[in-house]
């Protein structure tokens, strides 16, 4: 009776196990978590500077650029991880001072170039989740810049971005607030991150395809 008490009891505690987020929520992969497999670089030489270690990949800001996904993508929800390296000298309460600079590139056109015509999800130090399109693309987009103040995290800390693209409306969040939205005129692309000026890494980074 009480091996089958036991028993009952691990199953059902089993069964109150979250399932992993990418099955349990129909999100893919695209870092395998291993290497860059699925992503090309531009410039080309950035390759040889990006590395992958312990399951993040560590971009060091030099030189600028960005690694992309080599397919092309419409409507869906992405999701990512990203965190600064904190500089050793950065102390507390003055992260604002902290200059790092990254984002995520969206419906990314060719030719591939620094920087191409798309649409870029900030993500410079304090002002990530903020959309606005660059390289002569069109677009007009809204931020809450009293919620972006309470989504981010300290210089250093782990955050994830949320990104939904839905036949041109984009809309963005940072640990799961709201923060930027609006209407581009591009529509799909390879969806890239930056290496500009400062070291950030990536984990996780998972996409959900929508029709």
């Amino acid at each position: 009776m009480l091996m089958g008490a036991v028993a009952l009891a691990t199953v059902m505690a089993l069964s109150l196990v979250p399932l992993a987020r990418t099955a349990d929520e129909g999100f893919l992969k695209l870092f395998n978590g291993k290497d860059m497999t699925g992503f090309g670089f531009e410039p080309p030489q950035l390759k040889d500077v990006i590395r992958v270690e312990d399951g993040v990949i560590i971009v060091p800001g030099k030189p600028n650029g960005y690694f992309y996904t080599e397919k092309s993508y419409r409507n869906y929800v992405l999701r990512f991880d990203w965190r600064y390296k904190r500089p050793e000298n950065l102390k507390p309460g003055e992260d604002d001072k902290f200059p790092g600079n990254s984002g995520c590139l969206v419906h990314i056109q060719p030719p591939h170039r620094v920087w191409p015509r798309c649409v870029e999800v900030q993500g410079m130090n304090r002002d990530h989740g903020n959309i606005f399109a660059i390289g002569g693309a069109k677009g007009k987009f809204t931020k809450n810049a009293e919620a972006q103040k309470k989504a981010i995290k300290p210089v250093g800390e782990w955050n994830t971005t949320e990104i939904t693209s839905k036949d041109g409306h984009l809309s963005s969040k940072v640990n799961g607030i709201p923060i930027s939205e609006g209407e581009s005129e591009l529509r799909e692309g390879p969806i890239g991150w930056q290496s500009e000026g400062a070291e950030i890494h990536f984990r996780n980074i998972e996409i959900k395809v929508l029709p």
